[in-house]
């Protein structure tokens, strides 16, 4: 009797240690709090954690992990397995994906971002320049062309943004240089105080984090319709983590991220669908430019600045051209299965 309870004791303990070492915990490192831009993360978390019985479990942490500008480097060192960055907060550690922040791309819908995005991460030179930190592409995070939140006087002329200052990234930033503005590239979480102090005048952001991070209550007016371009913030994860996953888990992280987009994709069109409403609440005047303007900031601040990106990439050893051709290709398909 002794005995057998003795392989029963062990069998037990075995059962128990099999089963600790079946579970998967990682930890995702976000920043500011929940909103429309993170859903793609938490649903992500959430569908691992049923297809898997609860035995992979994703935790979200918004700031409590890394500084945003610091995310791809705690990825590089394994400090957690899956973060969000954005390519203009460090366009030099990830220069291929910046063709998608170039400025008056064409894209008009979050679908359409969610194409050019895929087929860019797939590319061989994304994957191999996210590999020199140990990271891989997971899945994009979509967002609607960037508008201006300002304060004082409308601008509704070309003419207007010199001199302006404005609070914007990549090639949003290089656009508004093109045009004599003065752009600063704080983060998202310093954008309100960057405005409430008069640090900046305006700020180019997503409907969703002007809400977020609080412009829109600081704003007087918003452009409607100026989309001058977006930026690319990437979900990617630890390569290490990812290849040490159980079959299962992998299977289960791999086959969530279209669910995780498509959900994502839903929720941001209930915040656009009630925008106007927002503006209205908070006696934000809605700005619309012309069509003369537009095409006088595409003039100089489109094609000029392509040019440039691909001459300079090119001249540091990247398929510039093919990434940016990729990007037209895939757009075009796109728009014309719309």
């Amino acid at each position: 009797m002794q005995k057998l309870l003795g392989r029963t004791a062990v069998a037990a303990i075995s059962l128990a240690f099999a089963t600790e070492a079946m579970a998967t915990e990682w930890n995702a490192s976000l920043w500011g709090k929940r909103r429309a831009f993170t859903e793609h993360v938490e649903k992500l978390a959430e569908l691992v954690s049923e297809k898997t019985n609860g035995e992979f479990t994703i935790n979200v942490s918004y700031g409590g992990l890394s500084n945003n500008r610091e995310n791809l480097d705690g990825i590089s060192i394994g400090a957690f397995e899956m973060a969000q960055f954005c390519a203009g907060y460090h366009p030099d550690k990830n220069r291929a994906i910046t063709v998608l922040e170039l400025p008056f791309l064409g894209v008009s819908t979050l679908e359409e971002e969610v194409a050019v995005s895929t087929a860019v991460y797939n590319h061989p030179a994304v994957a191999d320049e996210m590999a020199q930190w140990n990271a891989k592409m997971l899945m994009t995070s979509p967002m609607p062309q960037y508008n201006l939140a300002g304060t004082g006087e409308p601008r509704d002329e070309v003419a207007e943004f010199d001199g302006m200052r404005v609070r914007a990234t990549g090639g949003i930033g290089d656009a508004f240089s093109a045009v004599g503005g003065v752009p600063t590239s704080v983060t998202s979480s310093e954008a309100y105080q960057a405005m409430a102090s008069g640090v900046v005048d305006t700020v180019a952001f997503a409907q969703h984090a002007h809400l977020s991070f609080g412009t829109i209550n600081e704003a007087t007016w918003w452009t409607a319709n100026l989309n001058p371009g977006t930026v690319n913030c990437p979900v990617v994860i630890n390569i290490d983590a990812y290849e040490g996953l159980p079959d299962a888990h992998r299977e289960a992280l791999d086959s969530s991220v279209s669910e995780a987009l498509d959900f994502y994709l839903e929720n941001y069109a209930k915040l656009l669908a009630r925008w106007d409403e927002v503006l209205e609440e908070k006696q934000v005047q809605k700005v619309m430019i012309s069509k003369e303007e537009i095409m006088k900031f595409r003039e100089v601040a489109g094609d000029p600045i392509h040019a440039a990106w691909i001459e300079e990439m090119s001249a540091q050893g990247l398929p510039a051209q093919d990434l940016y051709d990729l990007v037209q290709e895939t757009l075009a398909k796109a728009q014309a299965s719309n």
